[in-house]
């Protein structure tokens, strides 16, 4: 079935507010998911045009994805397409895992400035360079989906250089996934396929991006303060030489933590340095790569700096699950929105889902119970996942990184 011709994008006498609108299919025929996801969007958005097309996908379509972006483009009448290759998509109730999967998911968004951009990264000895920056005009008004190849761009440092330029913009998104080496992930746009880099959008205006960013861990033992280091080495803590303050906080724990915390250590690094009291959010969780004895230290994936807090963390199941659904509850306004006028974004580890979980469709289900049943929800597992915290925008790794979209009030 043809979808129906595309109406007009509005006009000053036509409603202002936001409609989104999402389709999963899981036919292992590409040609088939792709018509039945676009006649889908049609259909919700009422034949209107889409303004932001967003699209994930799952390498079982193969050669069917190197003109997906143009044809979805040219199906919802989108100025802008963006999105990229995941090991396992998300869509309407479902994460499908590791099978044929097209999600697709639009937006019209009336009184929104959509930036699209390109960018790529050159080293030059010690220093990074990058080929772009967004065009970010209002700070308060504006927030960047972003997407990136893990293989050939340094994410981490890309935020750090938005950090810079434009504090406070939000950005959430991730790095694809699915690929078993470099040129293996596919970046989606409306001119095609990229293999490196990364593609991001900034949108600016009447469109409100509220973020939650569940990194699933709870702290053991008590904070302490960094008084040695030497970039990812952690030399001394409160002046105690780091391992021995790792070793007789394992010691305090209870058999089952303990066996959490050796299968998986992680240490939070305090983001705001004048606090003392630390709450859920307070900490950019990392992982603790490794343990010196000849030195006594500890070293973890990040750089370190003397002054900072820290505090040793585990992360399971159940604590993933109390984070996330917490986060959504504390994110949900309680305001009753016309159906179809907020949407949302979900980007979770490739570690989550059933490799995590018991259950199927975990993360989903968690952020469904901050929104109401109706929202339009897609994503994919992450390679890494991009999102604030802190006001800061960060690359995570195990974490669930959600973007809910509204109209601004």
């Amino acid at each position: 079935m043809a979808p129906r011709p595309f109406g007009p994008r509005p006009g000053p006498l036509m409603p202002s507010m936001p409609r989104f609108a999402a389709a999963l299919s899981v036919d292992p025929n590409a040609a088939v998911a792709e018509e039945q996801v676009t006649s889908r969007i049609v259909d919700a958005l009422s034949g209107r045009r889409a303004d932001l097309c967003v699209v994930f996908v799952s390498h079982h379509y193969g050669s069917a994805i190197e003109e997906l972006g143009p044809r979805l483009a040219k199906a919802t009448g989108a100025r802008v397409v963006i999105g990229c290759t995941g090991e396992s998509i998300i869509g309407g109730e479902r994460e499908v895992e590791r099978e044929p999967a097209l999600s697709v998911w639009c937006a019209e968004l009336p009184g929104v400035e959509l930036r699209p951009f390109r960018v790529t990264a050159r080293a030059d000895g010690d220093e990074i360079h990058f080929s772009a920056v967004p065009d970010i005009g209002e700070r308060t008004r504006a927030s960047v989906l972003l997407f990136g190849d893990p293989y050939s761009f340094p994410m981490d440092e890309y935020l750090k250089r938005l950090n810079a330029n434009f504090p406070g913009v939000p950005a959430v998104g991730g790095m694809a996934s699915g690929g078993m080496g470099p040129g293996q992930n596919l970046l989606i746009s409306k001119d095609g396929i990229e293999a490196q880099g990364a593609l991001g959008v900034v949108l600016e205006g009447a469109i409100e991006l509220r973020s939650v960013v569940s990194q699933g861990c709870r702290p053991i033992g008590r904070p302490w303060v960094v008084t040695a280091c030497e970039e990812h080495l952690i030399g001394k803590l409160g002046g105690r030489p780091a391992l021995d303050v790792l070793m007789e906080t394992m010691a305090t724990l209870a058999p089952e933590e303990q066996k959490l915390f050796q299968r998986g250590p992680f240490v939070g690094l305090a983001i705001d340095a004048a606090k003392s009291q630390f709450t859920r959010g307070d900490f950019l969780v990392r992982n603790v790569l490794g343990l010196s004895r000849d030195e006594r230290a500890i070293a973890v994936s990040d750089i370190l700096r003397r002054g900072q807090t820290v505090q040793f963390l585990v992360r399971d199941a159940a604590s993933a699950t109390e984070d996330l659904t917490q986060l959504m509850a504390s994110a949900a306004t309680g305001e009753a929105a016309a159906p179809g006028s907020s949407g949302a974004l979900l980007f979770t580890c490739n570690g989550r889902g059933s490799r995590m979980f018991q259950g199927a469709d975990h993360d989903l289900r968690c952020v469904r119970t901050g929104l109401d049943a109706a929202v339009p929800v897609a994503g994919f597992f992450a390679q890494g996942e991009i999102g604030p915290v802190g006001g800061r925008n960060f690359l995570h790794g195990y974490t669930a990184s959600v973007a809910v979209f509204r109209a601004r009030t």
